[in-house]
């Protein structure tokens, strides 16, 4: 074990102690962990129902849906009702989990955990969400747009600096910085000849939490709606090619045109054009619209479209079981080049 797994291992023991404590200090009642080192699965009984444990220091809605898919493979796997324990959850995200059968316990105390006659309710317990601290650069903006092209296209780690520099659109210097530390994280194994892709499930799974944590917010150009209600049904039958520059359909409607799956619930367009452009399509700003105009981050000459790779990304996020299954299959079919 090396020491970046000692120490994560010591913060989960630590969150897992804090957790056990708040619910006992709230309800009296005396949970007990078995396997408390979590060298693989720890199990909690909390009276007389048997859970098995999974600690995660927070949840994000860069990792809610990988979360949730790990956490459902845990439980199947245990044969037993899974109980999540964590630093910090935001509430909606808490409450999607519930809705999909997760039991939750926070440090703070706050807990949502129904199993047979066993129901327990806490809220409004508050506690802080962790500061982000030494994230690696890797992970942050212009990381994320340098790793969606190996993402892409595996191959383009043998490219000069020069050129991955031009297609991510980010500074040389950057682009050195990042693959030293790629290299370092064991993302990327150098040889004399060759620079290669490995461990590219992780990387994939820690992208798709970065993206949606740190560049897609910043992508948003419009939250919008069709004037025609009636267009969120005939989605496929509207040329985006009518606005002048490029568009494309991402999020659900990309799956549904990959897959045949999945009738979109939120329409998601990425786009080098400015949002009041989309008027030609009788599309109208709407804080609250089921249309989100997002800035296109990749250049039409690396992919012509919404690469299934962040088709696979917009999916896993959402949380949604429909969606995961979707993701899943344009996974099977798209990027076992990854696996």
């Amino acid at each position: 074990m090396n020491i970046s797994e000692q120490i994560t291992m010591r913060n989960e023991k630590e969150i897992l102690a804090e957790a056990v404590n708040s619910l006992h200090n709230y309800t009296g009642i005396e949970a007990i962990v078995e396997n408390g080192g979590l060298s693989n699965n720890a199990y909690i009984n909390i009276t007389g129902e048997r859970f098995v444990v999974q600690v995660k220091s927070e949840i994000t809605r860069g990792n809610r849906g990988i979360v949730l898919m790990d956490l459902k493979n845990i439980s199947r796997e245990n044969d037993l009702p899974i109980l999540l324990v964590t630093k910090y959850i935001p509430g909606g995200i808490a409450k999607e989990y519930v809705e999909e059968g997760v039991n939750c316990l926070d440090v703070a105390g706050n807990c949502n955990i129904r199993q047979n006659n066993l129901f327990l309710l806490i809220e409004g317990k508050r506690i802080g969400r962790m500061a982000k601290v030494n994230q690696p650069r890797a992970f942050r903006e212009a990381g994320i747009k340098l790793i969606f092209q190996f993402l892409v296209d595996p191959e383009k780690t043998q490219l000069p600096y020069r050129d991955l520099a031009g297609l991510a659109s980010i500074s040389l210097g950057s682009v050195g910085m990042i693959m030293q530390e790629l290299m370092d994280l064991n993302f990327i194994l150098k040889t004399r000849q060759t620079k290669k892709l490995k461990n590219t499930k992780d990387l994939l799974n820690r992208w798709i939490t970065a993206y949606h944590d740190e560049l897609r917010p910043r992508l948003l150009k419009k939250q919008m709606r069709f004037i025609n209600p009636d267009n969120y049904h005939r989605w496929k039958d509207i040329d985006l090619a009518r606005i002048s520059g490029t568009a494309f359909w991402g999020g659900e409607p990309a799956a549904n045109l990959l897959t045949g799956y999945l009738h979109p619930g939120t329409y998601t367009i990425y786009t080098d054009q400015s949002w009041h452009s989309f008027k030609e399509i009788e599309l109208v700003p709407d804080e609250n619209g089921k249309v989100e105009v997002l800035e296109m981050f990749w250049k039409m000459e690396t992919y012509k479209g919404v690469p299934p790779v962040l088709v696979y990304a917009e999916l896993m996020s959402s949380g949604s079981d429909r969606n995961i299954e979707t993701a899943n299959l344009i996974f099977k079919n798209e990027l076992q080049y990854l696996k």
